[in-house]
């Protein structure tokens, strides 16, 4: 497999105010060096506040790194003239903890799946209803669903929704920022299992963000762990998981009973 995703050197500065008034600096992201190879699922763990949500928002696009940067097939994400970049963020898309918030509540799931098609645009709109009743079928959402708003969707069925809108745009690279943290146990494997049947069928590739190393072990073929803006720990998600060599990672395993109760027994794919 070739690397889609080469990130050097990352740095992400914040500026913000402090108690007595005065500027200071938070240093979210320190260097921060990876790669992830086409069709593969890095996950990118780490406890609250270890700067991977920010890592996720700057390989999206969605935040400018400091310095440091992105390669996306050979172009570096970080450098290109504006013009450029805007062609470039289809390719990657991003899913977020709570969809209802990047869905228009006023637009019901056809008009929502069908805004991507439009931006693309060069189809009819007969092509484009087709394509959205596809996409639906493909993320398990039933036909009837297209005349329903976001509030009479479950948390599951708008994650999947979700889900169909980004896949629109066909994107290389898709971003799951705690995507699945927020649903029940048994529809949090749903979603995970829909995930690796799109990776199959599709070839796409994932970097999937989140505190919860159990769901890392099911979807992940490498673990990177970040602690204060750094990658602290990384590898194939067995060994990671079988032999942390961090603290801050036989923390993060020993959060998961599953891990810990059955040391021996396979992870992941």
């Amino acid at each position: 497999m070739q690397t889609l995703i080469k990130v050097e050197n990352l740095v992400k500065r914040y500026a913000r105010r402090n108690p007595a008034g005065g500027q200071e600096e938070l240093l979210a992201l320190d260097g921060v060096s990876f790669e992830v190879l086409a069709g593969s699922t890095l996950a990118v763990v780490g406890e609250s506040g270890s700067g991977k949500s920010t890592l996720a928002l700057c390989l999206a696009c969605l935040e400018e790194a400091t310095s440091g940067s992105i390669w996306l097939e050979g172009k570096d994400i970080c450098k290109v003239a504006e013009k450029e970049r805007r062609e470039m963020r289809p390719q990657i898309q991003m899913i977020f903890q709570d969809p209802a918030n990047s869905l228009n509540p006023r637009w019901r799931t056809l008009e929502i799946v069908t805004e991507p098609l439009v931006l693309r645009g060069g189809i009819s709109r007969d092509e484009m209803k087709k394509q959205v009743y596809a996409l639906l079928g493909r993320v398990g959402l039933p036909a009837e669903t297209a005349k329903r708003l976001p509030c009479e969707l479950s948390g599951g069925q708008r994650q999947r929704l979700a889900i169909a809108r980004v896949l629109a745009l066909e994107p290389k690279v898709l971003i799951l920022d705690e995507a699945l943290s927020a649903l029940d146990c048994s529809v949090q494997a749903q979603i995970a299992n829909l995930l690796m049947e799109l990776q199959g069928a599709l070839g796409m590739t994932y970097v999937f963000i989140t505190h919860d190393l159990g769901m890392a072990a099911h979807l992940a073929d490498e673990i990177v762990v970040m602690n204060g803006g750094r990658i602290v720990e990384r590898g194939r998600a067995e060994e990671v998981l079988r032999e942390p060599r961090e603290e801050i990672t036989r923390r993060l395993v020993a959060a998961v009973p599953r891990l810990t109760r059955s040391p021996l027994a396979p992870i992941g794919r």
